[in-house]
């Protein structure tokens, strides 16, 4: 699965927030794109296109989108990416679904000038920084922009949390007696090769945040991601470590039997998985809460620049929002469409219950991490 996602509302989140992005763009000499989007490309905002209405006429004037790192089963995309085509008749191009952050960054380099090339990003947010540093990313702000919290967005518009969620652990209690709902059970011998991240944490932003889990799980702190490398170090000697990235096949084939993985998209296969007679059980780690969101951002580059603004205007519209409730994950604008009254009831209920107040990284905390598990993992862990 895709690699690039920290919880937006610090007062619901437990213990630590990852945020990990990959690519983006910060300089206003993006493709003008067709049919009236010719302004679109340094366009900060739908006023500065003359509004809603002409954007929508600027966007559909170019007819496609091109997104990248989007699988249909992560956080609801395949019903969002349809309700936006269904909505405005503008086609979608999927490319590369199972990416990850570090591809959507090489995605927006490599293909700069080329109509194939990304018009939007989605991230986890030490990419959207980075990508934001390279000048990747063109700045713009939706019409819903005061109600992203502050410290969820880059004050000028280069990126934006949209939604998030809480590592967890889920199991295939069909072909596992007893589910783990720690990490520490993780080192039990029942589970020797069944435990697998979502990707490799030097590029995916959900493997990053399994392993800042792990830390915190640890003794370890926003401060230290050691330990959690060292905890994997150790579920690697104990035989229980599985190298495997963890995809919606590979669980239902049984070959990844337990994953580590935002709660929304473990639960997001309990369904699925039901159909097909596998009995799938979700928790969130009682000693290693993380919570993490991940980040939309527009390309610098992008060939549709309308249909890029137009894309963002609608993921963090009610609709957009409520989207991605119904996929489990907490949107960006959830308190607020709760004070309003405005988000999906039902879909709120759904969510799992989780206690604790989530404390977020800084840059300079990210950056560092980062870098430790970079020196550290594809060494001691992979290799």
């Amino acid at each position: 699965m895709r690699s690039t996602p920290t919880l937006r509302t610090a007062s619901v989140l437990a213990a630590a927030a990852l945020v990990l992005t990959a690519c983006g763009g910060g300089s206003d000499d993006g493709s003008s794109g067709g049919g009236g989007g010719g302004d679109a490309a340094s366009a900060r905002s739908a006023e500065d296109l003359g509004g809603m209405d002409a954007l929508v006429e600027a966007a559909q004037a170019e007819g496609e989108l091109n997104v990248i790192a989007l699988p249909p089963d992560w956080a609801n995309y395949g019903e969002i990416i349809s309700a936006f085509e269904e909505e405005y008749g503008i086609t979608v191009n999927s490319a590369l679904p199972d990416g990850s952050s570090q591809d959507e960054l090489n995605a927006v380099q490599s293909q700069r000038g080329q109509d194939r090339a990304p018009d939007v990003l989605d991230l986890g947010t030490a990419f959207a920084r980075q990508a934001q540093a390279q000048d990747l990313l063109a700045p713009y702000q939706v019409e819903t922009w005061d109600e992203i919290p502050e410290g969820q967005k880059d004050p000028e518009g280069h990126w934006y949390n949209d939604y998030g969620g809480y590592i967890s652990i889920g199991c295939n209690a069909t072909v596992i007696a007893e589910c783990p709902t720690s990490f520490a059970d993780l080192l039990d011998p029942q589970y020797a090769g069944q435990v697998a991240l979502n990707g490799n944490p030097t590029q995916a932003a959900a493997a990053f945040a399994g392993v800042w889990a792990a830390s915190l799980a640890n003794g370890g702190s926003l401060d230290d991601i050691g330990p959690g490398i060292d905890f994997f170090a150790q579920v690697k000697e104990a035989g229980n470590f599985n190298p495997v990235e963890i995809t919606p096949a590979t669980i239902q084939s049984g070959e990844t039997p337990l994953a580590i993985d935002w709660d929304y998209l473990n639960a997001g296969l309990t369904e699925t998985l039901a159909a097909d007679g596998v009995e799938w059980q979700v928790a969130v780690p009682s000693d290693g809460l993380f919570g993490g969101y991940y980040s939309q951002a527009i390309s610098a580059y992008a060939p549709h620049p309308a249909a890029a603004r137009l894309w963002q205007e609608f993921l963090y519209s009610d609709r957009g929002q409520n989207l991605y409730l119904v996929g489990g994950a907490r949107p960006v604008r959830q308190a607020a469409m709760e004070e309003a009254g405005t988000a999906d009831a039902e879909a709120l209920a759904a969510l799992p219950p989780v206690e604790g107040t989530a404390e977020f990284p800084t840059q300079e905390q990210e950056t560092a991490a980062q870098q430790v598990v970079a020196t550290r993992w594809n060494q001691e862990i992979s290799g």
